[in-house]
């Protein structure tokens, strides 16, 4: 299983930053997050972060927890995924999600979509035009709030190892929603959460061996690779971390990415002596 680490708080040049340290103490990918208005919080433009993660960095993935994709132009943003693809020579992973509906980017305006079938709409559009934009070939789009008619974007994305020319995507999951979890089957990854009220919970070992059952009877066994995203802080105490990993690795998770989201504790300072001391590898 792979590790990674969020630049949660920090000025725009400490989050760069953790991401030169999260690569040099052996993490395997480091992430930024989108936002515009969240509680008073202090967020950048996950864009710039990543753009400058990727010419300050060689090996470690990058990415966002998660990018909010409904309130997205979706044509923009595969130009800019592109554009962070190739200054990073093919590291960028794209984890897409409905976003917050309480960020003022879109409780605060109108025009947004704020009803939970409109962001779903939104968030299936945006994903068939990015699908299909990595091609690099003349597409159409026939959505439910929008229609593409004969676009193409180039230059595609860098070829991975695997001979895959497209930047993966790890699409949000709530299982056991079928729907949620179809959605999410189809591309390159899940970033799996509990439905509903349980959103916000952490899954243990049994939870993911769910999941993983359920990716091995919904997914061809040809489709190709697939991760399956884990987030969460994990426990302070190294042994307690190490364990926790190789339990859920065990399991079948493939990614765990630890993220701590309360600003009165995840100062600067904190998140970075958290990095360096690396991975808790198991």
């Amino acid at each position: 299983m792979r590790l990674g680490c969020v630049g949660t708080f920090g000025t725009a040049q400490q989050v760069v930053d953790m991401a030169v340290e999260a690569e040099a103490a052996g993490w395997d990918g480091y992430f930024t997050w989108d936002g515009v208005d969240l509680d008073g919080m202090e967020v950048w433009d996950p864009w710039a972060v990543l753009a400058a993660a990727a010419v300050r960095t060689h090996r470690v993935t990058l990415g966002a927890l998660v990018f909010a994709l409904p309130r997205r132009r979706p044509w923009v943003f595969a130009k800019q995924a592109v554009t962070v693809d190739h200054l990073s020579g093919g590291r960028l992973v794209l984890p897409v999600g409905f976003g917050v509906p309480t960020d003022g980017a879109v409780a605060a305006v109108s025009g947004e979509a704020t009803t939970l079938r409109e962001r779903a709409e939104r968030f299936d559009d945006a994903l068939d035009v990015l699908d299909r934009s990595f091609a690099g070939q003349p597409f159409d789009v026939d959505g439910h709030h929008l229609t593409v008619q004969g676009m193409r974007l180039v230059p595609t994305p860098v070829t991975r190892p695997d001979g895959r020319a497209r930047i993966p995507l790890w699409v949000v999951g709530a299982f056991p929603a079928e729907r949620s979890m179809r959605r999410a089957a189809r591309f390159d990854g899940v970033v799996v959460q509990h439905r509903g009220e349980r959103a916000m919970d952490e899954l243990d070992p049994q939870d993911v061996a769910d999941v993983v059952a359920w990716l091995r009877e919904h997914r061809p066994a040809d489709a190709g690779p697939y991760e399956v995203v884990l987030h969460g802080e994990l426990p302070a105490d190294r042994g307690a971390a190490r364990e926790r990993v190789a339990a859920l690795a065990e399991a079948g998770a493939t990614w765990f990415v630890d993220a701590l989201w309360d600003p009165a504790t995840a100062t600067p300072d904190a998140l970075l002596a958290r990095i360096r001391q690396g991975p808790p590898v198991p």
